[in-house]
């Protein structure tokens, strides 16, 4: 029977076709309607710029050509997240926990230590720290023009106009006026065609001594490596204070305490033990490659600055961030678990590396009072050498986990190894210190009351009532000059 002799038959079967085939006509309309216009609006959103200069640094003149983009980056300003052990809400890590006064004493973080921000705030951070002092004259304060070498945009055009060299010899203060704008656009975006690009040459120099090229990487890892150009372990080298990576040995903790041993390399002589002590940065990249998502070639970005898709239009979120606060964008991507089984798991190793640092650091505190109790009681430096060197590996492999950024997430086997290691050595400095004061008749060393940033950074010696006064005073008169003279 055909259709028509069908319909004829029954007419109300004729009605229900009519009216089925309105819907699916109306729905492919819809369907077409809805591919033409995000089309359209991919094709407005993401016009290629025109007209941004070399070495551009103002973030907004970017967003006028990618708004979303700029919108999300705009996000780092939020202070809000905090998650169990990290986020960006304003912290005071030495309020929390002043054991690390007594570890830092003699350095600049003993000081002032604080958690990071989000990359809107970079610039205004390292200015108010009292790491950077309070110097009045361009000749002045304690630290090189090194320190603003990650911090914004308008490095890598001083770097352009000055040199290299001539940027990391300058002083801090001698370059402030110059470095303006908080990290952004620029750093990692190359101006005339947007791709990813690397902005500081200190991550170029340590591939190429490694026999590498940059210019052989993939976008995908470019997609971290432009991270890498700040967020690794790094020091400044000779007089010069050359921004260096120490990554010629390879990039464990081992490997890179074995290139600073070679050197006889020390970031400064530990105020209460004598140690010739190591600073870790924030060995972020290296620990990222050891864990499971590096080995996988899952990206910085992946996780970080998730996708995300507005109409027609798909981009990378800007808003850098922890992925505990966004699961769905970027966890729950590639795995099935819920969002609450999710976080736990990451909470559950991020409890233990912490139980494990925090054993380690109780260690080490102890250690540096029993070398000072040994100095005291008149041992000698050809006695005290190998004892003070296993101080500094152990603390050394604590801060190499302690400072960096997810690390107990990112590679939590390494981080165990490593803080196991640091235990051993730690514990054996102080069996062997036990032995000294045995010798001169000491069989016990009492740690003095530093249940307190305040009560810690006394006990060390610092003034900190003159260093606050000393830092007011360099925002009342030397940051309005900067503000004047800014680019």
């Amino acid at each position: 029977m055909s259709i028509r002799e069908f319909i004829s038959k029954k007419p109300w079967a004729g009605w229900l076709l009519f009216l089925a085939t309105a819907l699916v006509v109306f729905f492919l309309g819809m369907l077409a309607s809805s591919i033409v216009e995000r089309r359209s609006e991919a094709k407005y959103a993401y016009r290629p710029p025109t007209d941004l200069q070399p070495f551009e640094t103002d973030n907004s003149a970017w967003g006028k050509f990618y708004p979303r983009e700029y919108k999300s980056w705009l996000m780092t300003a939020d202070t809000s997240f905090r998650s169990k052990h990290a986020g960006s809400k304003p912290l005071d890590v030495l309020a929390t926990d002043p054991e690390l006064v007594v570890l830092w004493a003699g350095y600049s973080f003993s000081k002032d230590y604080s958690q990071a921000r989000g990359h809107y705030w970079a610039v205004e951070d390292i200015r108010n720290t009292l790491r950077t002092g309070g110097p009045l004259t361009p000749d002045t304060g304690p630290q090189p023009g090194t320190c603003w070498a990650c911090k914004s945009p308008d490095v890598p055009r001083m770097m352009a106009k000055i040199g290299p060299e001539s940027f990391y010899k300058a002083t801090w203060a001698e370059l402030g006026p110059e470095i303006t704008n908080p990290i952004g656009c620029g750093d990692c975006h190359n101006p005339e065609n947007m791709t990813l690009t690397i902005t500081r040459p200190a991550l170029r120099e340590a591939f190429e001594r490694q026999g590498k090229k940059i210019e052989d990487a993939g976008h995908q890892e470019m997609r971290s490596l432009v991270c890498a150009q700040c967020h690794v372990e790094y020091y400044f080298k000779g007089d010069g204070k050359y921004l260096t990576f120490p990554w010629d040995k390879g990039m464990t903790a081992d490997a890179i305490q074995d290139y600073y041993d070679s050197y006889e390399f020390a970031d400064w002589s530990h105020a209460i033990s004598k140690a010739p002590m190591l600073k870790a940065q924030h060995p972020d990249y290296e620990l990222f490659r050891m864990g499971i998502h590096g080995q996988r070639d899952v990206a910085c970005a992946d996780c970080h600055m998730p996708f995300i898709a507005e109409g027609g239009v798909k981009y990378t979120s800007h808003h850098v961030q922890s992925p505990l606060n966004m699961i769905s964008s970027t966890c729950a991507v590639c795995h099935r678990q819920s969002e609450e089984e999710l976080m736990n798991n990451v909470y559950e190793r991020q409890d233990k590396i912490a139980d494990l640092r925090n054993y380690l650091e109780e260690i080490l505190v102890i250690a540096h009072y029993e070398a000072k109790a040994a100095w005291d009681a008149g041992a000698d430096e050809a006695t005290m050498q190998p004892l003070l060197a296993l101080i500094r590996q152990s603390q050394w492999r604590w801060d190499f986990c302690a400072a960096s950024h997810g690390g107990s997430f990112h590679a939590p086997i390494e981080m165990a190894s490593i803080l196991s290691n640091g235990i051993m050595r730690g514990l054996e400095a102080r069996i062997e210190l036990a032995k000294v004061l045995a010798a001169r008749g000491i069989d016990k060393v009492m740690v003095p009351d530093i249940s307190s940033k305040a009560g810690a950074q006394k006990t060390i010696g610092l003034d900190m009532e003159a260093l606050i006064n000393e830092k007011e005073t360099f925002k009342k008169q030397v940051l309005p000059i900067w503000a004047k003279s800014a680019v």
